[in-house]
């Protein structure tokens, strides 16, 4: 399933864009790269923002280069009820001796990415960071040069074997750590913070935490230390599986760390793998376990990708209630009325008007099709034309992706579109319109495909060819590969890496990509796109989603069944937009859109009942509004149907996304 589009999927030119906010991003890519476009919401973004020198985190470790140094932490995690974090404390710092004094590359330069690793240079030093998730060892090569090895801590001790190619440091936070090197070193304690080499080395050093400093497992570490990886891919070979392929260099097998997902999803068939349970490394996301092997497969469970809901809606008066709110809702669509220009909202509202589409066809009312098909093409158009005043969509060649012209002219116009903040989700909602338009009137479909897959390449490119949409936009944009979800935050500089609020609206983007796909009789893109919403789902369930037998702090878990803001390196029950108290906000955000595929998200009843009596307190409140009741009460309904249609009864006004008639239908269609 290595997926390419046919030549007719050629890239659809929307208008080029002069932007006034973006990053330059030549100041930390090497020349080489800058022709082809660049990441915008990386595991390394970080180190191209900015100074360059806020940490990323490659599991185990937390990394931040500075102007001629890297530091490297073992991160310890700061914790209490409302939230949590990985705090960076220099545990390593490596550094390199000037060798051109004349040089004005005094920061690092990122010479080479992969799905899973980035190449750091540290050009006046001669440094070459192979930085690779999920390695227990931080890989780095010197070209005749003297390197220093110091700490924020103190060396209790360091000492080396007869051969000078492996060396033990025991720090005073009881930290012991590893170093490998290819060639004999001389490597001598300096003062009770550093270690020096004496005279020029030249080859490749490994440094590794020894984990709880157990003596049991620095044979599983020397036993390794021979392989590493320089870079590694993620390829969906077919449906419903990932590999992971790593570049190694050196002798014997490769030693690798899992995250709890990967584990749940390793292939039980892949006997080219051995886990090694009791060695881990803890961290944020739960305990990394080490695995050898030199790739892996991950299976996740496979979701169907249906346009109506998975069991029907029985013809008794549950339709007739249906149909009763879905001719109301449709005399309503009006695409004269005003509307945000802003192009979060305008998805919305468009993706709200086709679930209508879908509801008449599922419940057998399609006389009001042809008025919503009318709406949604005076609705689409202007934005695929470029005709829509307020805003429209442009191409930004700097770093190769739609932006929107309100979006490029302020950073914080567009909730941040124009800085690459959460395209996936505005782009889903879009597509999700313009699928389901395809399926009613493929006339218009076809008319627009070139538009529409231009929309969904700029976060689902998958090749890595030079040519067509990989010219153009990134490879998954917003999809982590490593962590198995997307990211939300663009170019902008966060202390605690990336973050995400709403996975489903995550699992909206991909499941109306694989719409597209039906839509088309694409059944590459349909394979591909609901591969990655069923990573989706996983990681949400096991992440965002907090049970009581979560892998977070007990007092976290105690207090929260959802996360609020997830990061890389921190866990937050508070929202952007709202405190710690709007349960029914952190609710609404991961269930938002109600769509069919909600329910797999939310398939744990058990689990469902905890998370609704959690939320149920908080709409006691002043000032809780009616669209945030509706998703509460959409979840109650999963298990006491005629409680939550009594209540929905009261409502006034609903999601701008939501409708009555989306509310019921999804409540008629449970068991």
């Amino acid at each position: 399933m290595a997926y390419s589009r046919p030549d007719k999927d050629a890239p659809f030119r929307f208008p080029k864009c002069e932007d006034s906010v973006l990053p330059d991003p030549s100041r930390f890519f090497s020349n080489h790269l800058l022709s082809n476009p660049l990441p915008t919401n990386s595991f390394f973004q970080n180190f191209t923002l900015g100074k360059g020198d806020q940490p990323e985190y490659f599991h185990p470790y937390l990394i931040k280069p500075a102007k001629s140094s890297l530091s490297i932490s073992h991160p310890s995690l700061f914790q209490n009820p409302d939230f949590f974090y990985e705090v960076f404390k220099a545990d390593i710092v490596i550094s390199g001796s000037p060798v051109d004094q004349s040089s004005r590359q005094t920061h690092h330069q990122i010479f080479y990415f992969s799905d899973l690793g980035v190449n750091l240079d540290f050009p006046s030093s001669n440094l070459r960071f192979f930085l690779v998730r999920g390695s227990p060892f931080i890989t780095f090569s010197v070209s005749c040069n003297t390197i220093t090895i110091s700490t924020s801590h103190e060396f209790v001790s360091f000492s080396g074997n007869s051969s000078c190619t492996k060396h033990t440091a025991k720090l005073s936070n009881n930290q012991t750590w590893l170093i490998y090197t290819t060639a004999p070193i001389k490597l001598t304690k300096h003062d009770n913070s550093s270690i020096h080499c004496g005279g020029d080395f030249s080859g490749v050093i490994r440094i590794a935490l020894l984990p709880n400093s157990k003596p049991d497992f620095e044979p599983v570490l020397d036993r390794f230390s021979r392989s590493y990886p320089v870079s590694g891919d993620a390829d969906f070979t077919k449906p419903f599986t990932l590999e992971y392929k790593w570049e190694k260099r050196g002798h014997g097998d490769l030693l690798m760390l899992a995250h709890p997902l990967h584990l749940k999803l390793l292939s039980k068939d892949n006997q080219s793998v051995t886990v090694l349970k009791k060695f881990k490394y803890r961290s944020i996301d739960g305990d990394l376990v080490g695995v050898v092997g030199d790739s892996w497969v991950l299976k996740p469970d496979t979701v169907p990708v249906t346009w109506h809901s998975l069991k029907g809606v029985k013809q008794d008066s549950s339709r007739e209630e249906i149909v009763s709110a879905l001719i109301k809702d449709v005399i309503a669509l009006n695409s004269s009325a005003p509307v945000s220009s802003w192009s979060y909202h305008y998805g919305k509202v468009i993706a709200r008007a086709a679930r209508l589409a879908l509801i008449a066809e599922e419940v057998s009312y399609v006389h009001v099709i042809p008025a919503i098909s009318k709406y949604l093409k005076d609705m689409i158009e202007p934005w695929l034309d470029g005709s829509f005043g307020p805003n429209s969509f442009v191409y930004d060649p700097k770093w190769g992706g739609l932006i929107t012209v309100q979006g490029a002219r302020n950073a914080r116009e567009d909730l941040g579109y124009g800085i690459y903040n959460n395209h996936h989700i505005h782009l889903g909602y879009f597509l999700y319109a313009i699928a389901v338009l395809v399926k009613i009137d493929p006339l218009w479909g076809k008319r627009y495909r070139p538009q529409a897959y231009t929309l969904l390449a700029d976060y689902m490119t998958l090749g890595r060819e030079c040519d067509g949409f990989g010219s153009v936009f990134p490879r998954l944009r917003c999809f982590d590969f490593f962590k198995l979800h997307s990211w939300a935050g663009g170019l902008t500089v966060f202390a605690d890496g990336r973050n995400q609020v709403g996975p489903s609206e995550a699992v909206n983007a991909y499941y109306s990509a694989a719409l597209l796909g039906l839509a088309y009789g694409d059944v590459h893109l349909v394979a591909a796109a609901s591969t990655i919403m069923s990573l989706e789902i996983h990681a949400s369930k096991m992440w965002w989603q907090v049970k009581e037998n979560a892998m977070y702090p007990k007092d976290f878990t105690a207090k929260n069944r959802l996360v609020g803001v997830l990061w890389s390196t921190k866990r937050d029950s508070s929202l952007w937009f709202g405190d710690r108290e709007w349960k029914e906000c952190r609710l609404g955000q991961q269930l938002l859109p109600l769509i069919p595929v909600s329910e797999i998200l939310f398939s744990d009843v058990k689990f469902v009942k905890q998370l609704v009596k959690w939320t149920l307190p908080a709409l006691k409140r002043d000032g809780v509004k009616d669209g945030w009741k509706g998703f509460v009460y959409a979840l109650e309904s999963v298990y006491d149907k005629y409680e939550a249609l009594d209540k929905i009864s009261g409502l006034h006004e609903f999601d701008d996304g939501n409708s009555l008639s989306n509310l019921l239908w999804w409540v008629h269609s449970r068991d």
